[in-house]
């Protein structure tokens, strides 16, 4: 139980980790667009094979549809609620980051957080063991978001402690969050959670696909297909050899 907690923080660490990093070091726009872009491939990928391939194979296509269209919505309408209020340009780091507020920014992270370390916990239900393609990708994902929303943070005049003080409580959300879909779903049918593994990878395809990858291009240019292309055959490699 507690290993859900513990990996569930690992992921969500990089945030906090990217948040320090933007604090303290002059990192190049260029270098912050080649990490959520090669972030975007891996999360694809780790959507696609530990979370909707599972998920059909455990719980049928009835299911796994379900939850998937079911989460995509969910994160479309959760997301245009938390861009109204002034989330919506959460992951840049450049000039359209100074027009965020500090706590919808703050939201919309954990918007994209809890999802994603739920299905970590969950992970571990099957064989005791942890999906280290998912651990992976989302540590990678969130590295970005942390160097980009910390951006928009500063320009709202956030000081060093307040922004560390809410990172840290990230970290702190995603382990229990973790911890929450390791024990609340430990007597789940195979359906209802290859319904929940659906759902999870609706929301990240969402997710990317609306923050993520603007994101990447906006900084990397038209090299942003590549890298997310390396993005999704190390996403691959991981989980042949995991």
């Amino acid at each position: 139980m507690w290993l859900a907690a513990m990996w569930g923080g690992i992921s969500g660490s990089a945030v906090l980790i990217g948040a320090i990093a933007a604090m303290f070091l002059q990192i190049p726009k260029k270098m912050i667009g080649y990490i959520m872009a090669f972030g975007t491939g891996v999360l694809i990928g780790a959507a696609a094979y530990e979370l909707l391939g599972e998920a059909i194979n455990d719980g049928g296509i009835l299911a796994t549809s379900a939850g998937f269209v079911s989460g995509a919505v969910t994160f479309t309408l959760l997301d245009y609620l938390v861009s109204r209020r002034g989330a919506s340009n959460r992951k840049r780091s450049g000039k359209k980051a100074s027009k965020n507020k500090g706590i919808p920014i703050f939201i919309g992270t954990l918007l994209d957080a809890i999802p994603e370390s739920m299905m970590i916990g969950a992970s571990l239900l099957g064989e005791q063991s942890v999906s280290f393609l998912l651990v992976i990708a989302i540590f990678i994902s969130n590295i970005p978001e942390g160097l980009s929303s910390t951006a928009g943070m500063k320009s709202s005049g956030y000081t060093k402690v307040k922004i560390t003080s809410l990172w840290i409580s990230v970290l702190l959300i995603s382990a229990l969050s973790s911890w929450a879909g390791y024990f609340f779903l430990a007597d789940a049918s195979a359906a209802l959670m290859s319904g929940i593994a659906a759902f999870a990878g609706g929301g990240i395809i969402a997710m990317v696909a609306s923050t993520m990858m603007p994101e990447a291009y906006e900084d990397s240019g038209p090299t942003t297909g590549l890298i997310t292309a390396l993005g999704l055959l190390g996403s691959l490699i991981l989980h042949h050899f995991a």
